[in-house]
């Protein structure tokens, strides 16, 4: 009996520690932009629901975007954009799964911005391809607080085609900032 008890407060306490490691948002901000110079104008859009958890301890990182809350400034761009680019009926959210690979050098007991290197899978338009970039995680008060990272995909490794009419005003390369506030995970 004594023994169940102590096996079952040991699995609580490394439960616990294991979620102190963790932060997640549910608000996390992602932008891209398409235009070209001979873009008429802007071909950006903005998603300020995309989801993400960190484990401080491991690096491991997911992110997930549903792509029909990308905001466009203009409703047609929206259109096109899900219906004939990311096809977002039939693939409705693109995700990332993959690490920080340098997450040790992320001192969580000193405030500051620490660069770190992401690489990990990333779907879209149900196409997964390895994903390597730069980003940014910030630390406070000995949690990490907020993450950044900008990079570049190219939509024809995803499948993504860019009609003839329109090639020269999509670039074929879009930029993508990711601006994510994080909160600890609380263990359920």
């Amino acid at each position: 009996m004594k023994t169940s008890i102590l096996i079952a407060f040991l699995a609580f306490l490394t439960a616990g520690v294991s979620a102190q490691n963790r932060y997640f948002t549910k608000t996390g901000k992602i932008y891209f932009d398409a235009t070209t110079p001979s873009s008429p104008e802007k071909i950006e859009a903005t998603n300020e629901k995309a989801t993400s958890v960190i484990d401080a301890g491991s690096g491991a990182m997911e992110f997930a975007v549903l792509l029909k809350a990308f905001a466009f400034e203009r409703a047609l761009m929206q259109e096109h954009f899900n219906e004939n680019y990311v096809e977002s009926d039939k693939y409705p959210k693109s995700t990332f799964k993959g690490s920080v690979t340098n997450i040790k050098e992320v001192n969580l007991s000193k405030d500051g911005s620490y660069p770190v290197k992401l690489k990990g899978q990333m779907t879209l338009h149900g196409v997964t391809k390895e994903v390597e970039a730069d980003g940014s995680l910030t630390v406070k008060g000995g949690a990490i607080v907020s993450g950044k990272s900008n990079f570049k995909i190219l939509f024809s490794d995803f499948n993504i085609v860019i009609p003839n009419l329109v090639k020269d005003k999509v670039a074929k390369e879009a930029t993508i900032k990711v601006d994510v506030n994080y909160e600890p995970l609380k263990a359920s």
